[in-house]
């Protein structure tokens, strides 16, 4: 058979590693990879779907999955999972607890970023509906930023412009906005006394979350072009099964702490952490391990005004990789 030569835009991660430096091969394909940022992989492949196989925005893909004008079909492999207790950032004089923020302003890059879906789904905990909140949409560092795609939010939603002369770091720094939710940590946080995360320790937040709700929030997933997939029904399934074993190299590779391969101290010890509350398949991929984590974000999207309707985990994958054979 020959092989087909498809193009691969992901981040430089250690579960993605293996792919890009050719370690793992995936069944029946050449990649051509590209090493790129979210940012610049996320606009490219929504704007002029440039990629054959490409990182996608959770929340992207989402949006244009449930209005059916998506040129991708996702396969259940998760390359960038967070906790987001570390992107909400305030004006520490004036907000003490997630409550304050009712009724203030929030400024943020995109209204539909898959991290800020996930903010404001912490913030609900609290009592704070997206409603509750005025949002300030800018860039986060440099003056005007567009959003990815065109959004259809309900009249509730209140969203300002940034002024065309200011980034939404700066006006957190003068005091225009009230906090910043953000998957970037902003400038200011680094300069402005007055600025810092909303939960004091975010770990030990997320820890409390996890406990209660079983989810780790999942930011990105990887898409192949509809058209490869129809084409060959084969290749969903041969690429998460890649996907798959770069994810267990990379894991092997972190577990090997004779020499740790991280530029990190206490890395072995973090390891130890997670599994001890996360279990030993801590970042799973596949549908089931990840249903609660994925109905959760489904509900939180739809309720934010972002999906058109509400959508299950089975409609956002190809049906190829819902099922895994075992030996």
């Amino acid at each position: 058979m020959t092989k087909l030569t498809l193009s691969l835009a992901i981040g430089d991660y250690d579960r993605a590693r293996p792919l890009i430096d050719g370690r793992v091969q995936i069944d029946g394909v050449d990649l051509v990879p590209s090493v790129l940022s979210p940012e610049e992989t996320f606009f490219r492949a929504f704007r002029h779907a440039e990629f054959d196989i490409c990182e996608l925005s959770f929340s992207s893909y989402t949006v244009k999955t449930s209005r059916d004008d998506c040129p991708y079909i996702a396969i259940p492999a998760y390359p960038s999972r967070a906790f987001r207790h570390t992107s909400l950032y305030v004006r520490k004089d004036r907000i003490k607890r997630p409550e304050d923020l009712k009724g203030k302003r929030i400024g943020l890059p995109e209204y539909q970023l898959t991290a800020n879906v996930w903010g404001r789904a912490i913030l609900a905990d609290f009592g704070v509906m997206p409603s509750d909140v005025t949002w300030v949409r800018g860039g986060l560092e440099q003056p005007g930023r567009p959003e990815k795609i065109a959004l259809n939010l309900p009249p509730e939603i209140k969203i300002e412009q940034a002024p065309a002369d200011k980034s939404i770091s700066q006006l957190l720094s003068e005091g225009d906005i009230d906090g910043i939710l953000t998957p970037r940590m902003p400038s200011c946080n680094l300069t402005d006394p007055n600025v810092g995360w909303l939960f004091e320790d975010p770990t030990a937040a997320a820890t409390e979350y996890y406990k209660r709700t079983g989810i780790f929030p999942i930011m990105h997933v990887v898409g192949v072009r509809k058209s490869l997939a129809d084409a060959h029904p084969w290749l969903p399934g041969a690429l998460f099964k890649g996907f798959q074993q770069a994810k267990a190299l990379a894991l092997d590779l972190l577990a090997d702490t004779s020499a740790t391969k991280v530029t990190l101290p206490f890395v072995e010890e973090q390891l130890v952490r997670a599994k001890e509350l996360m279990g030993e398949d801590y970042w799973s991929y596949g549908i089931e391990p990840a249903r609660p984590t994925l109905d959760a974000f489904l509900k939180h999207h739809h309720a934010q005004g972002l999906s058109s309707r509400l959508m299950t985990p089975e409609e956002l994958f190809h049906p190829a990789t819902h099922e895994a054979f075992s030996v």
